[in-house]
């Protein structure tokens, strides 16, 4: 799941109000990543998921509806060329990833107002292996205040789960060297580090963050007929 958080800080950067808003800079996403780059995320301490919901009425028909209006209307950006020519940035674009994220500032604060098909936070592309990329899917995000019945109309949560980043501990502004800081073999600072509190964080001097960005979810649209597929996390 380490795209997940490719995926959060992609769009962090290039969202820099709500960055600056939790104190964050470029290079606390840069360090950041290089060190989710090193694991896999998953549900816990640092990452939260909304629950799963139990398949309503119409539940169905508005996901294959979402799929649908993503391929009809987002197909162009199989072209990665067309993505940039409208606004679409990379981000870290020379730094290897197995899904890159290609970001509108745009349509996230679009997104902070209300939700749009057509209008993906990010795209993801997977690269070809002949220097090109291949369109995969779409994130959409929505702001953390959001509620679990408006994320539910957004995409249902009985077919996808948001998920969101939490309680990370980063070090003090202008001291990059303290992410290497290890304890008990485990880092001090970031995704990995065991410190999911306030207090923990003050003990060590960093700057605790309690919501790193707002709710985020895939739509693998162009990856798999397969429902599992398209409403999982790229790999």
């Amino acid at each position: 799941m380490k795209t997940i958080l490719l995926a959060a800080l992609g769009a962090a950067l290039l969202l820099a109000a709500p960055a600056r808003a939790q104190d964050t800079t470029s290079a606390d996403v840069g360090m950041a990543m290089d060190h989710a780059m090193a694991g896999s995320m998953a549900e816990g301490a640092h990452m939260v998921m909304t629950p799963s919901w139990p398949l309503a009425p119409g539940d169905s028909a508005r996901a294959d509806a979402i799929v649908a209006e993503v391929r009809r209307t987002l197909s162009k950006y199989q072209d990665v060329h067309q993505a940039e020519a409208d606004g679409f940035r990379a981000f870290f674009p020379n730094v290897p990833q197995p899904v890159y994220h290609y970001t509108s500032r745009a349509n996230g604060l679009a997104a902070r107002r209300g939700f749009d098909v057509t209008r993906p936070t990010s795209l993801l592309y997977r690269p070809d292996g002949h220097g090109g990329f291949t369109l995969v899917g779409v994130m959409y995000t929505a702001p953390r205040r959001t509620t679990l019945e408006e994320l539910n109309r957004r995409v249902p949560l009985s077919i996808a789960r948001w998920h969101e980043h939490v309680n990370w501990c980063l070090p003090p502004a202008g001291q990059r060297a303290r992410w290497a800081e290890m304890r008990d073999g485990e880092p001090v600072f970031g995704p990995k580090s065991a410190i999911a509190t306030r207090e923990a964080c003050d003990a060590v001097g960093g700057r605790f963050i309690p919501h790193l960005f707002g709710w985020m979810v895939h739509v693998q649209a162009f990856a798999s007929d397969d429902p599992a597929v398209i409403w999982s996390h790229p790999d």
